[in-house]
């Protein structure tokens, strides 16, 4: 049997000129991807404001009148139905005989700003000064699957490029040895690349002290590991010389080097032994309701400071339809402390300013009860997807600041709407991008993250 050390390791300099630096040249690739973009006018970046994204999406839509959209009148009108017609939800279900229903906690004003947030996030209200949030937020569809789409790629259909994939594609990498894009829990609907080169999809990680599986191997050393490594390299660009341009074959090259790149970097992302007990205590690590979403907040933190540029982080379980009473309260303690945390750390850091925070859902909820026999027979919300609530914070957005008003129930936006398009928009804007520019050719037309609509909701913009 030969042994490794007969072997004339391959370099980068003879493995780059043997591959004749033709397609799929996988160091260089990542490394002259913005240039490229760039000279070909696919995207110009202008004075960004924020540099990063930390994208919070709280899965299954959280009740926007039990968080964060007062509504008193659903305190005095409680078990009465609503006056009028209501918008059409494509509601289903045990709202044939509809009757409002009281929100969960009481609201009341905080900070300098005056903002009103639930009792039910005590921690997360101490942060109003630095949020702006979005009370006439609207989406296309009622169901959870084409509007977590919608919210993550733009469109309701599948096989679209997420927000985080078209960031990449337009951006570039801050770290060329870690990935531009990474996610916590979703899935390929949520952070993946679709019909852009496949080096763009989201990196899936976990929030423990070996965040990417199979990224190390002790067992081997580091030198076995770069010849093992080369040789593969070799053998794909050979197939790929031969069998001519190939985006997935490419993409294969390309992310294959950047996990051999990954390997010095990315390991230690999970490892908080050197965090302090008050940083730990800070996001909640260690408690029951709070320790899951804590170390995706802690993880996401450290991801940002090693250069990742967009991290999702898919949090909770909220489609609440029955007994949320008893379940909302626990979904908002499972968020509060931790992404106030986060918060906090962050602009202790120095870091929020040239940092986007989002957190939304996918929907919002309706201000009727909705008694579902399926489930149970204490009383939950529907879907809405006239009218929902999400916020901003850091990255040249006002602070302090509420953008958007519903009816005086809740059941729709009804002045400074802001679209799932126009959302994006503004993001990328903030990013220094043109959402109009941001483009990719595909099956015979050219799309983009906000569709053929979308425009930059300027006045909630510092």
């Amino acid at each position: 049997m030969t042994s490794l050390s007969s072997y004339s390791l391959v370099t980068r300099r003879s493995f780059l000129k043997w591959t004749w630096g033709g397609l799929g040249t996988v160091a260089l690739n990542v490394i002259l991807h913005q240039q490229r973009l760039r000279a070909a006018g696919v995207v110009t970046v202008k004075a960004p404001r924020a540099k990063r994204v930390i994208f919070i999406f709280l899965n299954g839509a959280p009740s926007q009148i039990d968080l964060w959209d007062p509504k008193p009148e659903l305190f005095k009108r409680h078990g009465q139905p609503p006056p009028g017609e209501v918008p059409d939800n494509g509601i289903s279900f045990g709202m044939e005989n509809m009757r409002l229903m009281r929100p969960l906690a009481e609201f009341r004003p905080h900070g300098q700003s005056g903002i009103e947030f639930s009792g039910l996030l005590p921690h997360l209200s101490q942060h109003v000064d630095d949020l702006c949030l979005l009370r006439g937020l609207h989406t296309d569809n009622s169901a959870h699957e084409p509007a977590t789409l919608q919210m993550h790629t733009g469109s309701v259909f599948h096989g679209r490029p997420s927000f985080g994939a078209w960031l990449s594609y337009g951006l570039g990498t801050l770290n060329e040895n870690l990935p531009t894009f990474m996610a916590l829990g979703g899935s390929s609907r949520t952070f993946g690349s679709g019909f852009l080169p496949a080096m763009h999809q989201g990196t899936a990680i976990a929030a423990s002290k070996t965040p990417i599986k199979y990224l190390t191997d002790t067992a081997t050393t580091r030198d076995h590991k770069r010849w093992q490594f080369e040789l593969t390299q070799r053998l794909n660009q050979a197939t790929l010389t031969k069998v001519g341009p190939d985006q997935q074959f490419e993409g294969v090259i390309e992310n294959m080097e950047m996990a051999f790149r990954m390997q010095t970097e990315a390991a230690g992302l999970g490892d908080f032994s050197k965090e302090s007990k008050a940083t730990l205590d800070l996001y909640g690590i260690g408690s029951k309701d709070t320790d899951e979403t804590g170390k995706r907040c802690l993880l996401a933190r450290r991801c940002l400071e090693a250069g990742v540029r967009f991290v999702l982080i898919n949090q909770g379980s909220w489609d609440h339809h029955g007994d949320i009473a008893a379940k909302h309260p626990v979904s908002a303690r499972e968020l509060d402390k931790p992404v106030a945390g986060l918060l906090a750390d962050l602009k202790q850091r120095g870091m929020l300013d040239d940092t986007l925070v989002v957190c939304t859902g996918e929907f919002g909820r309706t201000p009727a009860a909705q008694i579902d026999p399926r489930m149970t027979e204490k009383p939950g919300r529907d879907h809405n997807r006239f009218a929902f609530t999400g916020w901003i914070a850091g990255g040249g957005f006002k602070r302090g600041f509420v953008y958007g008003k519903t009816d005086e129930l809740g059941f729709s936006a009804v002045a400074e709407k802001v679209h799932v398009h126009d959302l994006h928009a503004t993001l990328l804007h903030q990013l220094g991008v043109d959402h109009t520019e941001l483009t990719f050719r595909h099956a015979g037309r050219d799309y983009r993250l906000t569709d053929v609509a979308g425009k930059v909701v300027r006045p909630i913009i510092a």
